[in-house]
């Protein structure tokens, strides 16, 4: 009998440029039909692609995902209050609800402000890796507090206080700060806590695109706050591109495919904190265009289900 396999699905952080992310996502779930949470056994998010894996985790569908973010983005992205404007929408479409609400296994990556270490909210016991006699869901944290601090990339968004329920309050930052690409930690999750052997994971692993930095607004400028975007999205980008080779260097036999394109015509140029709703739609575009360029592989990895 074949062992069936235990499927990944990974998003990264980058903002606005999340959108790309879901250009990839609105052509796998046409692929494989049905919603997406009923494919992966696991999904991890960091930042933005911690918003999109928790709505796919409560079983939205990518088209509901897509047009929320389209409103979502210029509410969130406009005006100095960033993290005042992040709370409001996240309480809004979240509203109390915790870990226990997701329909599959899910990661949402942070960082521990004091401490520099990884702060990760896990829905299943058998992703803890020690002291589960405390293990608390999403530490005790609403969905809405993960997302936030999982997205709180300082100076542009406020470091974000969490109360946990196992371990007091911590202040936070964003997760790709540590993990913007979050496969490795993901893998470990599987492999060293679920406990499925390495040839029977399968990872999906999708970034936010790669493209010519577009010049920050005058504002941001004059705010003095050009220099650090531009640095926030140069750390994201390093992070990623690392954890991009790692995976494969520890686990040699991984099934893994990583969808992150590169698109230096200027015409595409953007950056994290992109409002302009003619701009998004067409990284939506490229993501699709991405997805393509990868059909093949992912038929293959998704073999059972794409043809049963």
């Amino acid at each position: 009998m074949t062992q069936k396999k235990f499927n990944i699905l990974v998003l990264d952080g980058g903002g606005s440029k999340g959108v790309y992310t879901i250009g990839v996502l609105k052509e796998l779930e046409k692929k494989l039909g049905g919603k997406l949470y009923q494919h992966f056994d696991l999904i991890y998010g960091t930042s933005t692609g911690s918003i999109i894996a928790s709505l796919i985790a409560l079983g939205k569908d990518v088209s509901t995902i897509e047009n929320l973010y389209l409103e979502l983005i210029p509410k969130i992205m406009k005006g100095a209050s960033k993290s005042k404007n992040l709370k409001a929408e996240a309480d809004k479409i979240f509203e109390d609800k915790k870990f226990d609400s997701f329909k599959t296994n899910i990661g949402i990556v942070a960082t521990n402000f004091d401490n520099q270490k990884p702060l990760i909210f896990k829905s299943n016991i058998n992703q803890s890796h020690g002291m589960k006699h405390s293990f608390e869901p999403g530490f005790g944290c609403s969905i809405s507090d993960a997302i936030q601090a999982s997205c709180a990339a300082y100076p542009i968004f406020d470091v974000k206080r969490i109360t946990t329920e196992n371990q007091g309050a911590i202040d936070t930052i964003d997760g790709g700060f540590i993990a913007n690409n979050a496969t490795l930690f993901a893998l470990i999750d599987a492999h060293k806590g679920i406990k499925i052997e390495a040839k029977d994971i399968q990872v999906l692993s999708i970034g936010v695109g790669r493209f010519i930095e577009k010049p920050i607004s005058w504002k941001l400028q004059f705010m003095g706050r050009l220099k650090m975007v531009k640095f926030i999205e140069k750390v994201l980008s390093a992070n990623a591109n690392t954890n991009e080779i790692l995976p494969k260097l520890l686990f040699p036999s991984l099934n893994l495919i990583r969808i992150n394109e590169t698109f230096n015509q200027p015409e595409y140029g953007t950056n994290m904190i992109e409002t302009n709703k003619n701009k998004l739609e067409k990284l939506i575009q490229l993501g699709r265009s991405s997805f393509a360029k990868f059909e093949k592989e992912i038929d293959q990895l998704f073999l059972s289900e794409v043809y049963p």
